[in-house]
């Protein structure tokens, strides 16, 4: 007891060499930083895109069924049968592309994962990926740590559109990779059917992958359809697609994903999938199974958040706030000019501290800090959390 109560007075040693780290520039991510600040604050926190209200009962009783049923040991590498046919099912109504269940879909430990394994799979040391600024943040880590170069398109407010004249230059012979997204995360845009179609043109007759990040391909506004890369066949052939459940089941910290591909691409994937997550929790994959066999549960989520950011939007126009617009995903970004002049980081440490409402500063999705006085707000929450942050809002 004595030498142990010796060994926890002394302090643990430093490491004994330095060391070079694979990612020098990159500190705690924006998410946590203003997540814990609002914590600290007593904010309410419309940073952090997952939302304050739970998913039905009955995605919750078909867990705990499977639990109950003893399947609880490992999944197959690929993802559980039955949860694969539901993916592919669902893609074929909706899409119109036909994946084969044993070979072109993999169930992955949630988006971020499954980009960083498609990322880590394709690029090699030296290759090029083109990215949209502002992006979302875990893309550049994934592509550095591969050994790739980014290569960054920027989109501007406050419409965001991409130039396709800056892409077509932008492609050279040592681009490996395009990473797309929409609807996308932080500016709420979507692509159209000329925007696929470009993308398409630009990449024909190449050997470049197109990684597709449609975690929220659910959430577009205005009876304004998805244009998936599975829905044009053109792309399908080259593009390794990424879809969230936690996005569309309101279940973010459950984790769970899925990667659509190719059988070539997607063989690649498998090969790094296998080792840095092998399986994917079983009964959650079969109650999801299960949950998609009503499509109307992922067919209500537009109107679902429609009616979210039209509440939000009302309830903020007699804000000094100038919204833009929000045509997909469940973001609202806003500048503040009329407010103050501070930069976007500074102001929204400010709104999280003085106003109690924390936000995520749009400059943090840019490599180099790019600053256009445009603050991101999370509007996946109950009525009376907006309301509550709008009030607040709306007194500053």
């Amino acid at each position: 007891m004595a030498l142990f109560s010796r060994l926890c007075r002394n302090a643990m040693p430093s490491f004994p060499a330095p060391i070079v780290s694979r990612l020098p520039h990159v500190g705690t991510t924006i998410f946590t930083v203003m997540s814990k600040l609002a914590q600290e604050c007593g904010a309410i926190n419309l940073s952090q895109g997952f939302p304050d209200f739970n998913a039905e009962d009955a995605l919750f009783e078909r867990v705990a069924h499977w639990m109950r049923a003893g399947h609880n040991q490992y999944a197959p590498m690929t993802g559980m049968p039955a949860l694969r046919q539901a993916i592919a099912d669902k893609i074929a109504a909706l899409y119109g592309t036909a994946y084969d269940v044993d070979a072109e879909v993999t169930v992955t430990a949630g988006a971020t994962q499954a980009l960083f394994t498609a990322v880590t799979a394709c690029v090699r040391p030296g290759d090029e990926v083109i990215v949209f600024e502002p992006v979302y943040d875990a893309y550049g880590p994934a592509i550095e740590l591969a050994g790739g170069t980014i290569v960054p398109i920027r989109l501007s407010a406050p419409d965001y559109r991409p130039d396709w004249n800056a892409m077509a230059a932008a492609i050279g012979p040592r681009t490996r990779m395009i990473m797309i997204n929409s609807p996308h995360n932080p500016t709420a845009t979507v692509w159209t059917a000329e925007d696929m179609e470009r993308l398409a043109a630009l990449t024909r007759g190449t050997g470049i992958v197109v990684l597709s990040d449609e975690v929220y391909e659910h959430i577009v506004f205005d009876g304004v359809a998805h244009q998936s890369c599975a829905r044009h066949p053109e792309l399908a052939v080259r593009s390794i697609i990424v879809s969230s459940f936690g996005k569309t089941y309101h279940v973010t910290g459950w984790k769970v994903g899925y990667v659509v591909a190719p059988r070539e691409l997607m063989a690649e994937f498998r090969k790094v999938h296998q080792f840095n997550v092998f399986s994917v929790n079983t009964p959650v994959q079969l109650a999801l199974a299960d949950y998609m066999a009503d499509a109307g549960r992922h067919l209500a989520l537009a109107g679902f958040y429609q009616e979210k950011r039209d509440f939000f939007r009302n309830a903020l126009a007699g804000s000094r706030f100038e919204l833009l617009p929000s045509a997909g995903t469940y973001f609202q970004l806003v500048r503040y000019g009329r407010i103050s002049d501070q930069g976007d980081a500074d102001f929204c440490q400010w709104l999280t501290r003085e106003v109690g409402v924390a936000a995520i500063p749009v400059s943090a999705f840019f490599a180099d800090g790019r600053d256009e006085g445009v603050i991101r707000f999370c509007f996946a929450k109950n009525e009376a959390t907006l309301t509550a942050a709008c009030e607040r809002l709306c007194k500053v």
